[in-house]
């Protein structure tokens, strides 16, 4: 499974219900990454979006604690074990995580990749992405460099979490 975000310096994600800056170039890359896949979010992520409408041309599973909140086009769950059930039909790397701050910690340890555009600026927020930098289980695999928006540094950084190792090699010595 996959979470995709865009962080800035502190690993911050939103303030106010809403994203901290727009990049057109980050933007394009969440379209083409999700595209005709699962994207996994929380309520109020939903309702963030243009419309408080499911993203178009993908499956849209939202995890809610309100029992009554429904929404057309997108399943709904009020359970991680629902969802993580409903998501075994569907192969894992066509699977993203895509917030808010709690849907993130909640599925991070179902996940073996993460998709993030690291801005280099601090904003003022309110909503955080846990700091895979210091989760010894994560490791940059892929980094694009430094690409600009304006005056806005950023870039693409995918991280991994490693392989767990085999306990039983320390048990045969």
């Amino acid at each position: 499974m996959n979470l995709i975000a865009a962080v800035d310096k502190n690993w911050a994600i939103g303030k106010g219900g809403r994203l901290l800056v727009s990049i057109p170039e980050d933007q394009k890359l969440f379209q083409q990454e999700t595209m005709g896949k699962i994207v996994v979010m929380g309520r109020k992520t939903l309702e963030s979006l243009p419309g408080g409408k499911p993203l178009y041309g993908r499956k849209n599973v939202v995890l809610s604690q309100n029992p009554a909140f429904q929404k057309k086009g997108a399943e709904v769950f009020h359970e991680i074990d629902s969802v993580l059930s409903y998501l075994k039909q569907f192969p894992s790397e066509d699977i993203f995580v895509i917030g808010g701050g709690a849907i993130y910690r909640l599925f991070l340890p179902y996940c073996d990749t993460a998709h993030i555009t690291r801005i280099d600026y601090a904003y003022e927020a309110d909503t955080f992405f846990p700091n895979l930098d210091e989760e010894p289980q994560w490791r940059v695999t892929a980094d694009s460099g430094e690409h600009t928006y304006f005056n806005i540094c950023y870039e693409f950084v995918r991280y991994e979490k490693r392989k767990q190792a085999c306990a039983c090699s320390a048990l045969m010595e």
